[in-house]
């Protein structure tokens, strides 16, 4: 009969991701995840494998967590652009509290990519599933005359996930919030006033 765990593995999980996500990958020791899970270090590597591996189902984790509340928000009853503005209001005021933690997924990436080719799926996976959201968000907009009809939706998502994952990161300055906000200002207000390029 295979011995039953002494430790709910789902707790451990959470309680290293808060972890690498407030220190990162090289300034967490498997001392400091046996300390922060209270799970021996054997336990450990029984259950998730190495640091690495632990790392990465944990980042995993906050995506899982995070991302689907981002979907469902733009994918919404009514109007796009309100929900859009909504998003863009959510990041600034995650800039504005997160203090040293900011979002994981844009610590993973400065902290490891590109050497590190796992988590880089994980990350470009996020912004994958962001972009899509915001993609589809900018059709809706544009087929109920919210966004002029010349309006390309791809491209605008991802000017949006580029000013999404910048205000995560200046979020982490002592005057973060402050840039932020305006940052989101001015962004929407060019969603709303788009026009197309010239060639």
């Amino acid at each position: 009969m295979s011995r039953v765990k002494e430790f709910d593995p789902d707790q451990a999980l959470g309680a290293a991701m808060r972890l690498f996500w407030q220190r990162g990958y090289e300034a967490t020791s498997m001392a400091d995840l046996v300390e922060a899970t209270g799970v021996a270090r054997a336990g450990l590597y029984a259950t998730f494998g190495s640091k690495h591996d632990l790392y990465v189902r944990a980042l995993d984790r906050y995506v899982g967590e995070r991302d689907p509340l981002l979907v469902e928000r733009l994918a919404g009853p009514g109007p796009a652009l309100p929900a859009i503005k909504a998003v863009l209001d959510d990041f600034v005021a995650e800039a504005d509290r997160a203090g040293d933690l900011g979002c994981f997924v844009v610590n993973a990436a400065v902290e490891r990519m590109p050497a590190d080719t796992v988590v880089a799926l994980s990350v470009e996976t996020s912004w994958e599933t962001l972009e899509v959201a915001l993609t589809s968000a900018l059709v809706r907009a544009r087929g109920s005359g919210e966004l002029v009809e010349a309006a390309d939706p791809r491209r605008l998502a991802r000017f949006l996930l580029v000013i999404l994952e910048g205000l995560r990161v200046v979020g982490k300055g002592r005057t973060g919030a402050l840039r932020a906000r305006d940052a989101a200002d001015e962004a929407f207000a060019a969603l709303t006033q788009w026009r197309p390029l010239l060639d």
